[in-house]
């Protein structure tokens, strides 16, 4: 009998359907095909000037050629405490900062220093693709709590306690959220970490899209509004969406001490520092002011109206309006089972499938978020690109019959 060469536990990751999406664009267009691309979400903008600056004098100084110590440097680490007390309204110190890889490094580190075996994490659906898988890397058990478009994407804290078991130890909030665009309000935030507290449950909270809020909503910490869940209680964050960074790869995770130290310990076998010149870019992201974000903004709204109304003008399509991030998520349920291009697209896999194939537009099924029935498209692109891409939608989902 022959072992198999790649290990279960590896071989069942699923693939990021996001970079999927995005990279066969990119393929496609690098072969000279028009293809507009709604994939990945990624700001179009070049990160500002002054953190490129901060960048290219890290890299001429002989310290930051070497290593450095596995958790950050200690200048960053004290930047994001500051960062967050600033943003967030909750005070941290600089020892309970880990500065990773990125978002997903934060995000993997968490679930894999917080998870025994068995244990399970409520997710909220629909969810960033990376949670589920990163959960079961750890051993735990995602549970998914689905809040479709007639509650605005927002889970219940019944729903949250329907899905509760003895076996229950996490619960993941994300606000605004990556795919939805949702967030929550100030009093449904304080309500669900109230719950959770109630439940002794930890709270993992990824708050990278705090600063891309439309509309006058808000950007509420779960970890400020419910104070009563002490130290359980866990930030994901990054430069990325904010700065335009998505390719520096700086992220962090923000709890109790012994949380972090073990994970800086897991983080320290596994790639030991982030690379430095990175982290004095962030360094001059977190400690500078936030007209760039501000200024990607008013684009990002323009958009989001843009590709909302445009999305709303199709029969069988029902686009709520989102209050954050940059994504739309519509309900394309009306259209599966008609006939669209000669095809009966089932499934919204097979509806994005169809868009890509004749009219060269990649979006994201909500088979990568949770159920199907949905597709995601990021506005974080172009004007002229995102009216040409949703005019080719429009066009050639009018013809469903």
């Amino acid at each position: 009998m022959t072992s198999a060469r790649v290990s279960q536990r590896i071989g069942s990751i699923a693939e990021s359907a996001t970079l999927a999406v995005d990279a066969k664009a990119k393929a496609l267009k690098a072969a000279g095909r028009p293809v507009i691309g709604f994939g990945a979400g990624e700001p179009d903008f070049p990160t500002p000037d002054y953190i490129v600056e901060a960048a290219i004098e890290a890299a001429r100084q002989p310290r930051f050629h070497r290593y450095s110590p596995a958790g950050g440097l200690p200048e960053l680490k004290q930047a994001i405490a500051e960062k967050t007390l600033r943003d967030s309204g909750y005070e941290t110190q600089a020892s309970q900062v880990l500065v990773t890889n990125g978002g997903k490094q934060a995000v993997y580190n968490t679930f894999a220093t917080l998870l025994d075996p068995g244990d399970e994490v409520i997710l909220p659906a629909p969810y960033w693709t990376t949670y589920p898988e990163a959960i079961r890397l750890a051993g735990g058990v995602p549970v998914e709590v689905f809040a479709g478009p007639e509650q605005g994407y927002l889970v219940t804290v019944e729903q949250l306690e329907a899905a509760l078991t003895e076996r229950t130890k996490i619960l993941l909030f994300v606000s605004p959220s990556n795919p939805t665009g949702a967030v929550y309000e100030p009093e449904q935030v304080k309500e669900i970490g109230e719950w959770a507290a109630s439940k002794g449950l930890w709270v993992v909270t990824d708050e990278i899209y705090e600063h891309l809020t439309y509309d006058g909503v808000p950007f509420t910490s779960i970890a400020t509004a419910a104070p009563a869940l002490g130290d359980k209680v866990v930030i994901l964050n990054g430069v990325a969406k904010t700065y335009a960074m998505t390719g520096w790869r700086v992220g962090w995770m923000i709890g109790p001490s012994d949380v972090i130290k073990a994970a800086t310990n897991l983080q320290s076998h596994a790639t030991s520092n982030v690379s430095n010149v990175s982290q004095m870019a962030a360094l001059a992201a977190v400690s500078g002011p936030l007209d760039a974000v501000e200024e990607m903004k008013v684009a990002f709204d323009r958009r989001r109206k843009a590709m909302v109304g445009g999305l709303s003008a199709i029969a069988g399509v029902d686009c709520p309006t989102p209050h954050g991030a940059f994504y739309a998520y519509a309900d394309v349920r009306g259209l599966l089972g008609k006939e669209i291009g000669g095809i009966r697209p089932a499934t919204s896999a097979e509806l994005a499938a169809l868009i890509l194939d004749k009219v060269e537009v990649a979006i994201v099924p909500g088979e990568a978020f949770g159920p199907s029935g949905f597709v995601r498209l990021s506005y974080a692109l172009g004007d002229d690109d995102l009216a040409e891409g949703v005019g080719r939608i429009q066009e050639f989902l009018g013809t469903a019959r």
